[in-house]
């Protein structure tokens, strides 16, 4: 994957951090641990540790089935 030229605005990453915040708030309300919702999703648990610590952006499909997993609507998740 190539890089990035230009780097990140703050205010892309915020988000990023706390779209982050939202997913882990919403997995452990729903008693799950992040190996528990990688199975139930078919991701590593490192992939989920990743999403919620903000250092990586989810695909669209992964906030889907995330979101079905721990039974919240998507847009409660993305919301800004």
């Amino acid at each position: 994957m190539p890089l990035r030229r230009t780097p990140l605005p703050e205010w892309a990453i915020t988000r990023r951090r706390d779209l982050g915040q939202r997913l882990g708030a919403a997995r452990r309300a729903a008693g799950l641990s992040q190996e528990q919702l990688g199975n139930l999703v078919g991701m590593e648990r490192r992939t989920i540790q990743r999403y919620e610590s903000g250092q990586r952006d989810p695909r669209f499909t992964d906030l889907l089935l995330i979101a079905d997993a721990i039974g919240v609507d998507l847009a409660d998740l993305v919301r800004t």
